[in-house]
């Protein structure tokens, strides 16, 4: 297993209200010339965490933290105008504390950290620093 110091939280950049898949993101990532889906997790609008690229298999997610953190992505944040905003439903929130918590255990020594401290984007949409 490789060495994880960091869980990184995303937001799929999708319009509000609508559902997609690991399977519509895998199609995207692929489209974009990468073997495929970079986000090791994806939460689903209902709070359903889904596998995406296996832990064990560096993501493609943040560049320059790739090799050593876990992706995490919820399905949102781009609000009715087309927005960043903060779109996650109860459901993800919920989904989203229990499987940091999770990871935190497994790999006591992780941050908690969002995409746009790595990077010029507003992804995940939201303060971490309730996950901290």
């Amino acid at each position: 297993m490789r060495t994880i110091d960091k869980i990184i939280l995303h937001c799929s950049a999708t319009p509000f209200g609508k559902d997609y898949t690991v399977e519509d993101i895998d199609r995207w990532h692929k489209e974009r010339g990468w073997s495929g889906i970079g986000y090791h997790y994806v939460i689903y609008r209902d709070g359903r965490v889904v596998e995406g690229r296996p832990l064990a298999k560096v993501g493609a997610h943040c560049v320059g933290y790739n090799s050593t953190s876990i992706g995490v992505c919820y399905i949102g944040g781009l609000n009715e105008s087309g927005k960043a905003s903060d779109t996650r439903t109860d459901e993800q929130k919920n989904s989203m504390k229990q499987l940091i918590s999770s990871l935190r255990e497994r790999f006591p020594q992780t941050t908690i950290h969002g995409h746009n401290e790595f990077s010029n984007k507003s992804c995940p949409c939201f303060s971490v620093d309730e996950y901290r």
